[in-house]
């Protein structure tokens, strides 16, 4: 595809679409008063502005929140640590040196580069609409307005481009990245003979005693505790039952079509051919006037027999790209060409019609018109029964607010049931058995950590009451009862005998395993001339091959200045292990793992240097962290 007049703003460092993205997620929208004594407590500053204890909560609330929402199923607890509550201030810190970094060095972000990005960035396809513009409704669902993801986006842009000539300036000579990378792809040439603790199992026989010793050590009463568990019954108010009860008047719905008119105008597309003579910005007066000439004359061919404009631009169009097909650009948008050229095309009214020179960046060209389409608008009717869904959404969405806190009321005040509140909503009662604390649920279920912590509670269990009305994210509010209640408990030994005969016959195995291997190490260090059968395998920290996790750092650690050498490894419950350590083998010196390598060098230095860099401009701008970390020493100073 025509790689010359393609915008140059298309072609994004991968490390910008990383990065952009957490900072959507984790940074807040919007900050919330908190009232009470400490809101206006200072935890930071940064460039002489300060952020207070009420910024760094609604802050560290929305990042929590917003995670929430998109991952159910992840434990409410570990993002309110006191862990995950520092890093949302060191984020927010982090944030306002990068702002005020970008500012003193004077990195903006033009309108026409935040369209570009935009329009062509894969990780906003969901927000973007047929036309290419911002769907706002979508964009409201995540509490955010059109002007502040506008603002938020341009601030990233322009924020990331602070390290730019950091982390693009990293260059690892052969030399260093050889040593540096020794360590990881060094290879050991291993001989490994294995004591399973399994196989000695069924020769293992647990005396009374030995099961009756294992059932009263305090040590094993938690793996052999039944937990607790209860058969719940619950009610769930989503979006969906709402718009069951939106009614929909037709001349609403046609008011909606003619406000959003543009919305159902096919997207206008051009299809042209071209003739490129090439003649870079940076080029000599006197050589941009030389390839101007000869477009002009290229063009009064082509003014003089049309039909020729293919076979002219096989012959002499310099986009490789385009000219062994006659030119022949196929079918764009608009904003996917440099300006002028997207300004030529558009402008040509009938097929067949050619432009005049048309000047860019990249040289002279002239352009074909060969097809058009879009540009239609849509009819009322074969859009109905996508604006009716688009109406009843939004009705919904205003009604589901009223309803939430309708429903809400209706299960804290009627706590003693939940069937006030399905009647009143048209919900069912649905229910379900056997569920535990700690229970895994799929990303889609209700019963997320934080409705399960709801469930267990105290008041919730005593007193069979119902739970507050919880918001699962995407419009979807549960609150449930429990109906029956089985506590932790230790059952009686002979319920679980054969289950504590196993555990008892395992550890029992793999003691007569390590006693197996400890011999066998023992010997082959008296004799280590010993050969052996099993097979030569080299295992590096790239490649374990069949070596066990513990077995492959003990080989890595080991001295090589007398080898052969032998190593024992203890496994636990599956036994014990014997690895002989024949020979070390050089890393791999393949031109592509040296080349593979030597890049995955350059980014961790690149990294390296990028948190230096920020290091630096901490201390430029003067960022100060007040608050304590969790993770301090008790005689270590604040940041």
């Amino acid at each position: 595809m025509f790689d010359f007049v393609r915008s140059n703003t298309r072609v994004l460092f991968f490390i910008l679409l990383v990065l952009i993205i957490p900072s959507f997620v984790f940074v807040g929208i919007d900050g919330y008063q908190r009232s009470g004594e400490g809101a206006n407590q200072e935890v930071a500053v940064v460039n002489g502005a300060k952020i207070s204890q009420a910024e760094w909560d609604a802050t560290h609330r929305t990042q929590a929140d917003q995670i929430l929402r998109q991952d159910p199923s992840r434990d409410p607890k570990l993002l309110d640590s006191p862990e995950a509550k520092f890093q949302a201030l060191e984020s927010m810190v982090r944030q306002r040196v990068m702002t005020a970094a970008a500012e003193k060095l004077h990195l903006v972000t033009s309108d026409e580069k935040l369209r570009r990005f935009f329009s062509t960035a894969p990780q906003f396809a969901g927000i973007r609409q047929p036309d290419g513009s911002l769907n706002k409704e979508l964009l409201a669902a995540q509490g955010m307005t059109s002007v502040m993801f506008d603002q938020r986006l341009r601030q990233e842009l322009s924020t990331q481009q602070v390290f730019r000539g950091i982390t693009d300036s990293v260059v690892a000579t052969p030399t260093i990245s050889s040593q540096s990378l020794d360590a990881l792809l060094q290879q050991r040439e291993v001989q490994v003979l294995s004591f399973p603790a399994d196989k000695l199992l069924p020769s293992v026989k647990p005396t009374d005693e030995q099961i009756d010793a294992f059932y009263r050590d305090p040590a094993n009463a938690a793996s052999l505790k039944s937990p607790e568990f209860a058969d719940v019954e619950y009610l769930v108010l989503d979006l969906e039952t709402i718009k069951k009860s939106v009614s929909i008047n037709e001349d609403d719905l046609k008011k909606y079509y003619e406000e959003n008119a543009p919305r159902f105008i096919t997207p206008e597309e051009r299809r042209a051919s071209h003739v490129l003579i090439k003649a870079s910005k940076d080029a000599s007066s006197e050589d941009r006037a030389k390839a101007k000439a000869k477009a002009e004359a290229l063009l009064a061919e082509i003014r003089a027999k049309p039909a020729v404009f293919a076979d002219i631009a096989r012959k002499n169009s310099e986009d490789s790209g385009s000219a062994e097909r006659g030119g022949d650009l196929e079918f764009f948008g608009r904003g996917l060409m440099v300006k002028p050229f997207e300004q030529a095309a558009f402008a040509l009214s009938n097929i067949g019609d050619v432009s005049d020179i048309v000047e860019s960046d990249f040289g002279f060209h002239i352009i074909q018109l060969t097809g058009r389409k879009g540009g239609e608008k849509q009819s009322y009717d074969s859009v109905r029964a996508k604006l009716e869904d688009e109406v009843r959404e939004q009705q919904a969405q205003k009604k589901f607010a009223e309803a939430a806190v309708d429903f809400s009321n209706t299960v804290y005040e009627q706590a003693d049931s939940l069937k006030p509140a399905a009647e009143k909503f048209k919900l069912e009662v649905k229910s379900a058995q056997s569920i535990t604390r700690g229970l895994l649920p799929d990303k889609d279920s209700v019963f997320s950590p934080r409705f399960l912590e709801l469930l267990f509670s105290e008041d919730s269990v005593q007193s069979k009451r119902n739970t507050e009305a919880l918001d699962l994210g995407r419009n979807r509010l549960v609150a449930g009862r429990i109906t029956k209640y089985s506590p932790e408990r230790l059952p009686p030994l002979e319920e679980i005998r054969e289950s504590v005969k196993r555990s008892v016959a395992q550890q029992l195995a793999a003691a007569a395993a390590r006693k197996d291997g400890e011999a066998k190490l023992a010997a082959l260090k008296a004799a280590p001339q010993t050969t052996l059968t099993e097979p030569v395998q080299k295992v590096s920290r790239l490649s374990a091959g069949q070596v066990s996790l513990e077995l492959l750092e003990a080989v890595l650690r080991a001295p090589t200045d007398e080898l052969p050498s032998f190593i024992g490894v203890e496994l636990g419950d599956r036994g014990y292990a014997v690895a002989k350590l024949i020979q070390v083998v050089p890393k791999d010196e393949s031109p592509n793992t040296v080349s593979r390598g030597r890049a995955s060098y350059e980014r961790a230095w690149a990294d390296a240097e990028a948190q230096a860099y920020y290091a630096a401009l901490q201390k430029r701008f003067k960022a100060k962290i007040s608050a304590k970390s969790p993770n301090a020493s008790p005689d270590t100073s604040p940041k």
